[in-house]
């Protein structure tokens, strides 16, 4: 029989239950739907499930509609609860998402929907509750398409031509044959919802059954039937425990069969089936064999953990949504923590939103958890299965640390007979991406096994930054080079090694603190609006308004949980009850207040003894420490991101050889290529036209000097010059660069800069840094120049490319290089022009002219007394020497 697995998801109210009660009804399961407020539906078995109206624990019902089997689960719509939901997402073939029509799209619906993006999962919409009144279709519809997919198409549209035509724009394939052929077949619908082009939509009232059955037949007849492989595969999604306390495994079968008494292992461990159940509701059926897309829970296996995988089946990728609350689980009097710790996870075990932390120097329970619904729950889960009450204190956020810039990490740890050094390159990752591991070590200087053993070690800890010890996040860590002994280094050795490489890599980087932020949907009376904006903008939120209708305003945006918290219950006050806030989480994002959080946690890293930042190395027979910021002067192995500079500049070096032979394109060649190539298409009706030169269309006069001479309007002179270009081309340059690149760098620099002062342009100077991996743009300034280093991947001659394209209408801007390629491109652009040769007889000339300038000026003159006296002395002195020679 055909075997479907389908999940029904919601926002919290949207009818989720309800809708599951009326698909169970239609398909014959059940014979009377059960209600949420009656506490007698048929999936929300756990009491206080029924107590709350809500669900808390994914549950499964199995049914058939014509000849198909379908595995419905059911999982939990408030936000509290989303990793049990995210954790069911693994093992669906297809979702239902639940939408109220009263309330539209909301905020924990947007979330859902990213889930079910990430996990590609195809998707069907039921828009419930269209008895209400106010609801609109078309309002809605759009209303879909908008903040969720242009896919969303309604289904059951009287209009076949319409409903054609919108599907035929989510396809070029299906739009081709429907033009051809008029029709488009249920097969190629089919297709398009299994690669999530279309999301078909319904809309009816799960409560009275409008809508439904048609709903339910739809499924069936637009979904595939997912193709699986003949050896053993299993993915695990679930652990709970049944009334007699034996633990079950809950499981879909990707592949094979599953068979009583068949021995499971994941390399690690090895255990036997012992029961294989099939759960429907509260109630199962035993069975001793399951084949390949079936959801069962076995009994026997003691080891595996929610998101595993048996057979062919890899572990499941972490979840999104993570804790963002943790609270101090305050224990009776006379209640041994350490006693009530393993009942507590046994707990966490079948909680996957829940996490127990011990803390070892507090001697404290902490409980991780996702909302303060979830407290009440966890507290009387606690009552029931161990008949113990315990309290919370009032709790706090989970913070997290990412960096912002690209470091070296390097950990040594070397104790007497001991030896292992690791090269971690960290670097930051995109919001929301966690943490990634990956290797770029050659195995001539690191054998395999030890890298893999780097990677188990970098995974298999909770590592902590460094300005609060909260977890790392979005950081991408790069095994780049190590080193062991033949003889000295021990596994444990590299362990110790890793953590500290991290550590030092933390320590050096630009760390930055990261908090919980919630995106809410704020509807509340027009008249308290302005209360409302006020209060958001305290809790240093953002918002905007998304409807105002009939007296209401709706507000959506985003805030710090750390804030917005306990909103819920202030909202409640000043609207009277009317108001009503829908959190969900969005993510981590830059904390609002980092100073403030970083000094009340108080937390130094470099006495943190469980985290050592600095490293252990060996002299005379014995194991020394060395902070952190003195490991790079002790390490044994190079720097990576030091090799990689080098490698750069050698490259560098290695690529201009353009330059060296000063190979330059005279006008009239420039002139030809422009012509075969910009004019080549114009054809022989515009021959006659005649065309202006490359001289005449794209030259300006070579030197800055007659260019500022003969501008034409007062624009500002920029000279663009091609570093490395000009240094291979400059025979002084040339000869330092092969001994010190940054000597001729600095030599390059200090010319131009003079050569500034002479001709008074603004002069930018370009150098490639694109080989430097992580590199970002820099643009320095020294004197009176501009120094620029390109980003990753980016050369001079782009950056050159995109400042001439950008500005050329605003500046007389000049390029100097010898590129042959960069010329024309650059008189392309309108740009003028000069070879790096020129550029060197020009800084030459003006610095001549300069000087015989200023000797000029200052050239030195005989000084006589005569010239300073005035007519009469000089009169004087004449009369007196005439007596004086009459005398004699």
């Amino acid at each position: 029989m055909r075997k479907l697995v389908i999940g029904i998801l919601a926002h919290v109210d949207a009818g989720k239950t309800t809708l599951s009660e009326a698909m169970l009804y239609i398909s014959g399961k059940i014979r009377r739907m059960g209600r949420v407020d009656k506490r007698d539906s048929y999936l929300d078995t756990n009491e206080l499930e029924r107590a709350r109206g809500i669900t808390i624990f994914s549950k499964q019902a199995v049914f058939e509609v014509d000849g198909t089997e379908i595995t419905l689960l059911d999982t939990p719509g408030h936000v509290d609860f989303s990793a049990e939901m995210e954790r069911t997402l693994q093992v669906l073939d297809y979702a239902i998402l639940v939408i109220s029509g009263a309330d539209g799209v909301q905020g924990h619906t947007q979330t859902l929907w990213r889930l079910l993006d990430v996990y590609k999962i195809p998707v069907f919409l039921f828009v419930n509750k269209m008895d209400q009144i106010g609801t609109d279709k078309e309002k809605l519809l759009t209303e879909l398409k908008k903040f969720l997919d242009d896919g969303c198409i309604e289904f059951g549209n009287d209009d076949e031509e319409d409903f054609y035509d919108q599907l035929a724009m989510c396809d070029e394939a299906i739009m081709e044959s429907y033009l051809e052929t008029g029709h488009i077949d249920t097969s190629q619908i089919a297709r398009l919802i299994k690669k999530r082009k279309v999301f078909p939509c319904f809309f009816g009232s799960a409560l009275k059954l409008e809508g439904v059955e048609t709903f339910l037949t739809s499924i069936v007849k637009y979904t595939q039937t997912p193709a699986y492989p003949e050896e053993f595969g299993a993915k695990i999604f679930k652990i709970s425990r049944d009334e007699q306390g034996n633990r079950l495994t809950h499981m879909k079968i990707t592949g094979g069969k599953l068979k009583v008494r068949d021995a499971l292992t994941n390399g690690k461990w090895e255990e036997k089936v012992n029961q294989i159940r099939i759960y429907s509701g509260d109630k199962y059926e035993v069975v001793d064999e399951v084949e390949a897309g079936a959801v069962c829970a076995v009994t026997g296996l003691s080891e595996i953990r929610p998101g595993e995988g048996l057979g062919i089946e890899h572990a499941s990728r972490t979840p999104l949504l993570e804790p963002v609350l943790t609270y101090q689980i305050v224990l009776p009097e006379g209640c041994d923590p350490r006693a009530m710790l393993p009942k507590l996870r046994e707990i966490e075990e079948e909680e996957p939103e829940l996490r127990i932390v011990w803390d070892e120097e507090l001697q404290e329970i902490q409980a991780q958890i996702m909302g303060e619904v979830q407290i009440e729950i966890l507290q009387s889960i606690i009552k029931e299965s161990f008949d113990i009450d315990v309290t919370f204190d009032s709790g706090r956020v989970l913070y997290k640390e990412t960096i912002g810039n690209t470091v070296e990490g390097v950990g040594h740890f070397e104790p007497l007979r001991h030896y292992a050094e690791v090269h971690l390159l960290l670097e930051p990752g995109e919001r929301g991406s966690g943490l990634q591991f990956a290797l770029n070590c050659s195995e001539d200087v690191l054998e395999k096994n030890w890298q893999n053993l780097i990677l188990t070690h970098l995974e298999e800890k909770v590592h902590k930054g460094v300005l609060t010890g909260s977890p790392i996040t979005d950081i991408k860590i790069t095994l780049v080079s190590g080193r062991a002994h033949k003889q000295h280094t021990q596994g444990g050795d590299f362990r110790e090694a890793t953590y500290r490489a991290v550590r030092q890599g933390l320590m050096q980087a630009e760390s930055i603190l990261l908090e919980p932020y919630y995106t809410f949907r704020l509807e509340i009376p027009e008249k308290m609006v302005g209360r409302a904006m006020t209060d958001i903008e305290q809790m240093h939120g953002t918002y905007q308004i998304l409807e105002a209708k009939d007296g209401w305003v709706v507000l959506g945006g985003s805030a710090p949980v750390v804030n917005m918290r306990n909103y819920h219950s202030k909202v409640a006050a000043y609207t009277k009850g009317q108001g009503r806030l829908f959190c969900s989480l969005k993510g981590y994002e830059p904390c609002h207040n980092s100073s403030e959080v970083i000094k009340s946690i108080g937390y130094d890293p470099e006495k943190d003894a469980e985290n050592p930042t600095g490293s252990i190395f060996c002299k005379n027979g014995a194991g020394f420490s060395v902070s952190w910021d003195k490991v790079i002067d002790h390490m044994h192995v190079e720097s990576y991101l030091e090799q990689r500079k080098k490698e750069s500049v050698e490259e560098a070096v290695a690529n201009k050889p353009r330059a060296r032979e000063e190979k330059w394109i005279s006008l009239e060649e420039i002139d030809e290529i422009i012509n075969r190539t910009y004019y080549a298409n114009q054809g022989k009706k515009s021959s006659w036209k005649k065309r202006k030169s490359a001289r005449e269309s794209y030259y300006r006069p070579r030197t800055i000097s007659s260019t500022i001479i003969q501008k034409e309007e007062p624009k500002e002179e920029y000279l663009l010059v091609d570093g490395y270009n000009v240094i291979f081309a400059w025979p002084e340059l040339k000869e330092i660069a092969y001994e010190n690149m940054d000597a001729a760098r600095v030599k390059l620099v200090e010319s131009l800069s003079n050569y500034q002062g002479i001709r008074k342009c603004k002069i930018i100077v370009v150098f490639d840094a694109y080989r430097v991996k992580g590199h970002r743009e820099e643009v320095l300034t020294h004197n009176n120049i501009y120094i620029v280093y390109t980003k990753e991947a980016q050369t001079a001659d782009h950056y050159i490319e995109k400042f001439v394209h950008d500005h050329h209408k605003k500046y007389h801007i000049t390029v100097a290089t010898s590129d042959a390629l960069e010329q024309i491109i650059i008189r392309g652009k309108g740009a003028a022009l000069l070879s790096a040769r020129e550029l060197i007889e020009e800084i030459q000339r003006a610095s001549e002219g300069a000087m015989q300038a200023y000797q000029a000026k200052h050239k030195t003159k005989p000084n006589y007394l005569i010239d300073e006296l005035s007519a009469e002395t000089k009169k004087n002195i004449s009369e007196y020497m005439r007596n004086e020679n009459e005398k004699e």
